[in-house]
């Protein structure tokens, strides 16, 4: 089953149990996705590229999330944290620390990386493996300890 399938039946599922919050972040994620198909110019977007979609949208929460929390709207925060939750359901496992750890790793060995300055390498190494199931802000962090 696709995402953009599971969407939908979550959707009518959530208008049945008139779950309005829920709602409201499944069709602001199918929007997304069918955006994304029409900037693409496909009828449907591959695996990868939903998951692009779905990172995206999270990262933009978290990212309204840290903003509202310095400007003290905490009714803000509450109803982003409320969307990321449901968000985070379509979203595949995050790795644990051990196992982002052991793919930086890989990485590094793998592009032969010696200083920070090709961290920029071992990024774009570890990015492409761990699409979706870590975030890159935990990943740079990984990767700078391990390289300094």
């Amino acid at each position: 089953m696709s995402l953009l399938e599971r969407l939908n039946e979550d959707m009518k599922q959530a208008m049945k149990n008139k779950e309005k919050e829920k709602l409201s972040v499944i069709r602001m994620l199918k929007a997304a996705i069918q955006n994304e198909a029409i900037k693409l110019g496909k009828d449907e977007l591959t695996n990868d590229e939903e998951l692009t979609v779905l990172s995206r949208e999270v990262k933009q929460r978290k990212d309204s999330l840290q903003e509202f929390e310095k400007a003290g709207r905490n009714d803000l925060v509450e109803k982003v944290q409320t969307e990321l939750t449901y968000v985070d359901v379509y979203m595949p496992e995050q790795l644990t620390e051990d196992e982002l750890l052991q793919v930086v790793q890989e990485a590094i060995k793998e592009v032969n990386a010696t200083s920070k300055a090709d961290m920029g390498k071992v990024m774009g190494a570890v990015m492409s493996k761990v699409k979706g199931r870590a975030d890159g802000s935990s990943v740079r962090n990984v990767v700078q300890q391990q390289l300094s």
